[in-house]
């Protein structure tokens, strides 16, 4: 018996195909969680001998499939493209809805070549989880510190020196308060504005007293 899964976010619908005459035997439909999945087996196990395919299993499936691996289940992955084809060429032409496709992804593993054995994941995936967190942590350093540079340029004169770092910036920020610019807008801003007088620009009003 082949166990084909259509998941979503949210659920996850589990159709059994016998492998010899390509026919749905039965369904389920559980919640996207542990739990989900502890009856997802449950209810896999009246099938002695089976297989599970799971659509995507290194994408959206991932997590399914690696659950399953780790409770000693065979699972197959079923790529979206190939599990298209099946729908396609089924009757019915392209329609599709959760059962279908968890059929579909079924079908996939049962021809030969068109799905492969999901392996569980090790310490390597691990070490590829840090790295890709290394990598994102330091590129956002980056940007933050091309974002200080570009507004030290605009206060003070020559910038910021080019080995910057957090208590550096946090000084430098404390003392280029541009408050001498604020001052000077003040003042322009009771003057005119574009040659108008800013007490006679409606909504604008006089300055209040200081």
């Amino acid at each position: 018996m082949i166990i084909g899964v259509d998941q979503h976010k949210g659920s996850h619908t589990a159709t059994a195909v016998d492998a010899a005459t390509n026919a749905a035997v039965s369904s389920v439909r559980v919640d996207a969680t542990i739990g989900g999945y502890r009856q997802l087996l449950r209810w896999a196990r009246q099938f002695g001998d089976r297989r599970w395919a799971v659509e995507n299993a290194r994408g959206l499936g991932c997590h399914l499939a690696q659950w399953l691996v780790s409770q000693d289940e065979v699972v197959l992955d079923a790529s979206t493209a190939a599990t298209a084809r099946v729908r396609e060429l089924s009757r019915g032409g392209r329609r599709k809805n959760d059962v279908i496709d968890a059929a579909a992804a079924a079908s996939v593993a049962a021809l030969q070549g068109d799905a492969s054995v999901v392996a569980a994941e090790d310490i390597t995936v691990v070490f590829a989880l840090l790295e890709e967190r290394r990598a994102n942590v330091a590129a956002q350093r980056v940007r933050s510190v091309n974002q200080l540079h570009a507004l030290f340029r605009d206060l003070i004169p020559g910038g910021a020196p080019t080995a910057l770092k957090a208590n550096t910036a946090a000084t430098l920020l404390r003392k280029s308060a541009p408050r001498h610019q604020q001052r000077r807008l003040a003042r322009r801003s009771r003057g005119t504005w574009y040659g108008r007088s800013a007490a006679s620009i409606p909504g604008w009003g006089r300055s209040p007293p200081r």
